[in-house]
């Protein structure tokens, strides 16, 4: 059990040191007597009245700092709170992180005008909308959002029956990892006290100080500070179980997911259609020799449906086929990237900031463009993060989804257009330096309509950068349907480098570069892990799925047994990751080519 406790201690102990550093690193707003500005509007949760100074010091704050949204945090605000907030948030960072996710002491926020019109903010009705509303501001604010502490604010009393709602607002589909590794976490505990009596208290005695050190000192000055510190285990215990037990729901309102039952029952119907006749020959040299190579179900969403990759035994080549048709592929998108998925999918593409910043320095190395298309924009994730490394550019972006609308609001791009590639390039042609189509192509039902679209928007000398799946990566072998990058069914083509550079030099490209093991994805076991549990236990509120109270039952079972597995994903992933970077294949490669003259 020593080998449990020792690293245990050191890791409440380092713990403490990063919450400390991030409380210390808070800003405290000064008192001021200047007016609030009439620019700004402020938003209070329930059960918060902010007094006047309170107001002019943080209309002031914002002002002086450049700030158009500020979270303000009560100068005593509670010890527990003030330990979540430390964890979630690194003052240090979080402003200039443009992807980070917008975070609240759940008090109260002040924000411009212009950025609440934008962002279509509204009085919270309760503490989740405020949640949301502090996310939401954030989004339309990314470099000018920052936290502070408004010394003589009070906070109100938290209503511990909303705390399972509050958490699940924050946590999303981790929240049931987070309620089981606590009580995991307890019995650890107990089961060192009882058998390494020494280790287990000086390790228990560490857990408990951690408010102390943490929060002592520090801009935050926590009432309950002592008596948390004090009887933190029976604290903990206590408000576990308010959390655990917790009743409170948000005001009704329409259910996202019955409001589309009738509308998937009707899809339904036309199941018949989803799929294209199979193809007899290869996509990209014709050949006839063509073998299944994985069969799928959809494990993305477990809607209905069955599906095959094969491959070319001339080429290599692997393709979905039979292929999805049109009304096949908006029964799959529909609230993948939007709707129901949109929040997932935000918040994974959130996770990205490297990955999108690896891609503009690789044109960046070559160029310095003034204009910028990216292809399959989404939300504008990726321009968004390369705004900082190439500040001179001018990106715009084009989807198939009303997301790049989304983009054009939050000011993430700054054009935006609607529609397929082949059909708006005629209306684009020459116009800008650089395309990019980061995770697109392999999305696309002709790649070779893609790359001549590319050619007409993009003049002689102009750049198209393009970053997919590895498909000869050696774990899509070992890990077979549980690897993320076959995606189906979205993905219809996976390109090897050697199909791909046949592609671009059919187009008129000459390739550039090429990136292999730099551009690995660090996703391949955790999201192994993910996808077999999802498998074993689907989510069972999908309208596209029947109600049943034993799939509840089932799903908390197997996520529970199962939380090892994602534990263990990660950590395979973080050890072989910096081995795959250095190598010469990895689950993504991106290519950059030149268009010929």
């Amino acid at each position: 059990m020593i080998w449990v406790l020792v690293p245990l201690a050191a890791l409440f102990a380092l713990s403490a040191l990063r919450m400390r550093a991030r409380l210390a690193a808070l800003t405290t707003m000064a008192p001021s007597d200047a007016p609030v500005a009439a620019a700004h509007r402020f938003f209070t949760a329930p059960g918060v009245t902010l007094d006047d100074a309170t107001r002019r010091a943080a209309s002031a704050h914002a002002l002086a700092n450049g700030l158009e949204v500020v979270d303000l945090i009560p100068g005593d605000l509670p010890t527990i709170a003030a330990l979540s907030i430390s964890q979630l948030v690194d003052p240090a960072t979080y402003r200039k992180d443009r992807l980070a996710v917008g975070r609240t002491a759940g008090h109260a926020l002040v924000c411009t005008a212009e950025v609440a019109e934008r962002a279509r903010a509204e009085a919270p009705a309760d503490e989740i909308q405020f949640l949301r509303l502090a996310a939401r501001l954030k989004q339309y604010a990314t470099a000018t959002t920052d936290l502070a502490v408004a010394p003589s604010a009070r906070a109100a009393k938290e209503d511990l029956s909303r705390r399972r709602a509050i958490l699940r607002a924050l946590l999303g589909p981790s929240t049931s990892v987070a309620l089981i590794l606590q009580p995991l976490f307890f019995a650890i505990m107990a089961v060192g006290l009882w058998l390494e009596p020494i280790a287990g208290g000086v390790t228990l005695g560490l857990w408990h100080l951690q408010p102390l050190f943490a929060i002592g000192g520090t801009p935050v000055r926590s009432r309950d500070l002592i008596p948390v510190t004090v009887f933190r285990a029976p604290v903990e215990l206590y408000l576990f179980a308010r959390t655990l037990f917790g009743t409170w729901k948000p005001p009704a309102g329409p259910d996202p997911v019955e409001s589309r039952r009738a509308t998937y029952a009707e899809l339904a119907k036309t199941a018949d259609a989803w799929l294209e006749p199979r193809r007899a020959t290869c996509p990209v040299c014709a050949s006839e020799d063509l073998g299944v190579h994985l069969r799928f179900r959809d494990l993305l969403q477990h809607k209905p449906g069955r599906f095959a990759l094969e491959k070319c035994r001339g080429c290599g080549h692997i393709f979905q086929n039979p292929r999805l048709s049109i009304d096949g592929l908006n029964y799959y998108y529909k609230d993948f990237y939007d709707g129901l998925g949109e929040a997932g999918i935000a918040f994974i593409f959130g996770l990205s900031g490297a990955g999108y910043l690896a891609r503009a320095r690789m044109v960046k190395e070559v160029a310095q463009p003034a204009t910028w298309l990216d292809v399959g924009c989404g939300h504008g994730h990726f321009c968004l993060s390369a705004k900082d490394e190439l500040p001179g550019t001018r990106f715009d972006g084009l989807d198939l989804s009303s997301s790049v609308d989304e983009a054009l609001r939050r000011r993430w791009i700054e054009r935006g257009f609607l529609g397929l590639f082949p059909d708006k390039a005629p209306e684009l042609a020459g116009q800008y330096e650089v395309v990019s189509m980061a995770h697109y192509l392999e999305h696309t039902r002709e790649p070779r309509d893609e790359l001549a679209a590319a050619a007409t928007v993009l003049p002689a000398g102009g750049h198209l950068m393009i970053e997919v799946p590895d498909p000869e990566f050696g774990l899509g072998k070992l890990l077979r349907t549980l690897w993320l990058p076959w995606f189906q069914p979205q993905h219809q083509h996976l390109l090897s480098v050697g199909n791909l550079d046949k592609l671009l030099r059919e187009a008129g490209f000459t390739p550039l570069t090429w990136h292999r093991g730099a551009a690995h994805q660090r996703v391949d076991f955790l999201f192994a892990a993910f996808l077999l549990l999802g498998w074993m236990a689907p989510p069972p509120l999908q309208p596209w799925r029947p109600r049943s109270t034993l799939t509840r039952v089932r799903r908390g079972l197997v996520w529970t047994l199962g939380s090892p597995l994602i534990i263990l994903g990660i950590l395979a992933d973080r050890v072989v990751t910096p081995f795959i970077k250095r190598g010469k294949r990895s689950n993504t490669y991106r290519v950059l080519a030149r268009r010929d003259g």
